[in-house]
């Protein structure tokens, strides 16, 4: 591509982020508290889910204007990390650390029932994702060079560790980082994939490892989150971004993205790069993206491409509603956001 065309095409690209930049803004609707909250789940525009630390499981069934916070009875001392929720009365959440944990609620969090327990050492539970209200599935660290994998087919009353024998192997120092429950995502029926960090970063799909260029080679390095656009096809294949970088660093743009419209065979970097470490990326529409992290939130308009940066205020995770359009983020101190679309 010539000289001239490419920078034809960046400015292009500056100027289109330019003039819609303003329209995009966060609005905080709740901060203060004890708990950092990295578990999210956004039913529909009215009804979110979150969970974090110190056993807290927040619910809001008023699009964000008030949240009714739940300290999980017996459960005080763990970190939920990820939370799945289907409606105002039932949710699953998933602890981080031994022993692996999984509890459901059918009645709106007033009481809370353990439906996976693992006390193996090393047990250390990183997302789960679920495909529908029955199938789901939880990934977890390695154990004895394995990633951990256990599926549902109840709707997650009950977990099937997948056998020994079957589950992904992992280099050595390659883990995942359970940073917003977003490490691994449903890719169609039945099917799902996931990112991992560290010295080595990849994405895993089916019986495939291919690597991602992406930041790696130390602990703190590598994928965090992955998005799938369920409704843009390109040359017949899904719309995959990644994001991750350097927490230890987190300020620093390096290699902390990457694009694939071939549903994953092969990866960029983008154009323009988010700002700073990011622990959660989102599909809006079949374009539009926002990724966060505690460097801020950052917005694309072009599947990830170029990136803008909207806010400085530290977020870990953002997901958008599963029937609807809201977008809620939340992170440190208790505060849950809202991005503001006009």
């Amino acid at each position: 591509m010539p000289a001239k065309m490419k920078l034809f095409i960046v400015l292009s690209i500056f100027i289109s982020i330019e003039k819609n930049s303003h329209a995009q803004k966060i609005e905080i609707l709740a901060y203060g508290s004890k708990t950092s909250i990295r578990g999210l789940s956004v039913v529909n525009n009215k009804l979110a889910w979150a969970s974090g630390s110190n056993g807290a499981v927040a619910k809001s069934t008023d699009g964000g204007k008030t949240w009714k916070w739940i300290t999980v009875k017996n459960f005080e001392q763990r970190d939920f990390r990820d939370i799945e929720a289907f409606d105002s009365k039932t949710a699953i959440i998933m602890a981080v650390g031994e022993p692996a944990l999984i509890l459901k609620t059918n009645d709106g969090g007033e009481t809370w029932k353990t439906v996976y327990a693992d006390s193996a050492k090393g047990m250390f539970l990183d997302a789960m994702e679920f495909w529908n209200r029955d199938s789901g599935i939880v990934i977890g660290d390695p154990i004895e060079g394995k990633f951990f994998v256990a599926r549902s087919f109840d709707g997650g009353n009950s977990w099937h560790k997948i056998p020994f024998a079957e589950l992904p192997a992992a280099d050595s120092g390659e883990a995942c980082f359970a940073a917003s429950g977003t490490n691994v995502r449903a890719l169609g029926r039945g099917e799902a994939c996931f990112v991992s960090g560290g010295l080595y970063s990849r994405i895993f799909i089916r019986d495939k490892k291919i690597d991602l260029p992406v930041l790696q080679g130390k602990s703190t390095t590598g994928a965090n989150s992955v998005a799938v656009s369920d409704n843009r096809k390109l040359k017949g294949a899904q719309h995959l971004v990644v994001v991750g970088g350097d927490f230890s660093n987190d300020t620093s743009s390096e290699k902390n993205c990457a694009i694939s419209n071939d549903g994953g065979k092969t990866w960029a970097g983008p154009l323009h790069a988010p700002q700073g470490y990011k622990s959660c990326v989102e599909f809006i529409t079949k374009n539009n993206l926002i990724a966060c992290g505690t460097s801020g939130v950052d917005i694309s308009r072009d599947g990830g491409t170029a990136w803008q940066h909207i806010s400085a205020e530290s977020f870990h995770v953002c997901r958008k509603a599963k029937k609807g359009n809201a977008v809620f983020l939340a992170g440190a101190n208790g505060q849950i956001a809202r991005l503001i679309q006009q």
